[in-house]
């Protein structure tokens, strides 16, 4: 033991001298000060959420089940405690969550999720104060809701900050009700900025590794001010409880959101009308750019703000004066920009900058057309029938194709209206395979040209081989209409 004991002693000495070596300013450092003062001055401010609804089907005391037509039928049915509760019988389900009062009146938000399907919300006060709370507006595409209760009074609230200038390794704080236990607090830092968990349209989040849980959706994410620089949305969780990473919805994101639905009860987005996808390495090489910035068009809505100004395959490099960096940036501008407002959009089209001017409509209202095109007439007009021969090109883009004609029409569900050529065969493993490429798609575009022919269609290839491009770009269509770019090496 004494030998032991020894050597523990020195290598604490040991240890002293090498703290000793960096210097007095390294001895005396200690962590943060404390957040008591901070905490306590927000904390009133912070509510617990619980919700309750009525959900059918009741689990019931578990009982053996019997063959039917067993002897004992009678017998097990009499006595099984379940007898005559059947499905319909509903049951309570509760769920508790965190929120946040901004305003003296009682307005609070919270997270969608916290109180979607909810028949009753009731708000607890830090002081055992319990009120009913009505929903204002929720809006699903960024998981945000807002409440409002009446107290009678005042109540404390807090204040949003500038979510922007929270950058990485900064302090936050977090307060909530994890797990039900009431209010709590936790500290940690901004770990990391602008995650794409893909929950959804915006996803923008404020990473923090300061402790978040179950519970803790919908409650507010401090500085050091005091001030609220996110809305506690998500976890990486396993078996319900957090890994050390949360995530935050930042307040300059959610305030434009939170100020409509306290206005009007509902979002009102800008729209541009247009489906668009990323421009991969393989797309910037195939169209002979030198970056992957911008947003490709792959299709415009018929009726949107966007009809006959944008067309399919614009690049979209720069909206209302703002440079569009990644594809993903583009519809959170855009639904950040007031509907009615005209727009600069600066696009690149046949390798060339063009400057266009969009009016730009409404997000929700172009939802429901989109919706409704599906149910919209068709005109089945006549069409010439192309050449249905086959030709073999699997060797050099790894997939063969052919010419439209009837029977491949109703042997894939490809409508009438559909224009293109039709891929029958995809090369197990070569890049069209990896890519997505699957017989029953339509090929409707080759480096941004139209095609209607198996010939035009090899000869933009040609083309493109020629000119020792890399990769060819394709525009496909499934049999749905849905439409995409999709760009394959060349062998």
């Amino acid at each position: 033991m004494g030998v032991l004991r020894g050597g523990l002693s020195a290598i604490l000495v040991s240890s002293c001298l090498v703290l000793g070596g960096l210097g007095s300013a390294s001895v005396q450092a200690k962590g943060p000060e404390s957040v008591a003062s901070l905490a306590a001055v927000l904390s009133p401010a912070v509510v617990n959420i619980g919700t309750s609804r009525r959900v059918g089907g009741g689990v019931g005391v578990p009982f053996p089940e019997v063959p039917e037509g067993s002897p004992l039928e009678d017998f097990f049915d009499e006595s099984n405690p379940n007898n005559g509760l059947g499905d319909e019988q509903m049951q309570q389900a509760r769920s508790l969550g965190s929120g946040f009062i901004i305003g003296a009146d009682g307005t609070i938000v919270t997270n969608n999720h916290v109180i979607e399907g909810a028949d009753e919300i009731e708000v607890y006060l830090t002081d055992g104060t319990r009120l009913p709370a009505t929903i204002i507006g929720t809006d699903d595409k960024t998981d945000l809701a807002v409440l409002k209760v009446e107290a009678g009074r005042d109540l404390p609230f807090v204040e949003f900050g500038d979510s922007d200038s929270a950058v990485v390794g900064d302090w936050v704080m977090a307060i909530g009700n994890p797990f039900g236990l009431g209010g709590s607090v936790t500290l940690g830092i901004v770990s990391a900025r602008n995650r794409d968990i893909q929950s959804g349209p915006y996803d923008q989040f404020i990473q923090t590794d300061a402790s978040i849980n179950q519970g803790n959706s919908g409650g507010p994410l401090f500085d050091m001010n005091g001030k609220v620089v996110g809305i506690n949305t998500a976890i990486i969780a396993r078996g319900g409880s957090s890994l050390g990473i949360g995530f935050a919805v930042p307040v300059n994101l959610a305030k434009p959101v939170l100020d409509q639905l306290t206005e009007f009860g509902e979002t009102r987005r800008g729209w541009l009308g247009v489906g668009i996808q990323e421009v991969s390495e393989d797309i910037r090489d195939s169209l002979g750019l030198s970056t992957t910035a911008g947003a490709l068009v792959i299709d415009v809505t018929k009726g949107g703000p966007s009809e006959n100004v944008i067309v399919s395959g614009d690049i979209i490099l720069e909206f209302d004066s703002q440079p569009i960096a990644r594809m993903r940036d583009l519809p959170r501008v855009v639904a950040g920009t007031a509907v009615g407002k005209a727009v600069p959009v600066k696009v690149l089209r046949d390798g060339k900058e063009v400057e266009l001017d969009i009016t730009l409509g409404r997000l929700e209202v172009g939802e429901k057309l989109v919706a409704n095109r599906g149910q919209m007439p068709v005109e089945d007009a006549p069409r010439e029938e192309p050449d249905p021969a086959p030709l073999a090109l699997g060797d050099l883009v790894g997939f063969d194709v052919a010419a439209l004609d009837e029977g491949r029409r109703a042997e894939f569900g490809i409508s009438p209206e559909a224009d293109g050529v039709l891929v029958t065969d995809v090369k197990r493993g070569s890049d069209a395979d990896l890519k997505g490429f699957i017989p029953g798609l339509i090929v409707t575009e080759v480096n941004q040209r139209r095609i209607a022919t198996v010939d035009e269609l090899t000869q933009l290839i040609d083309e493109a081989k020629e000119a020792g491009r890399p990769a060819v770009l394709f525009r496909v269509q499934d049999p749905a209409g849905a439409s995409r770019f999709i760009a394959i090496r060349l062998s």
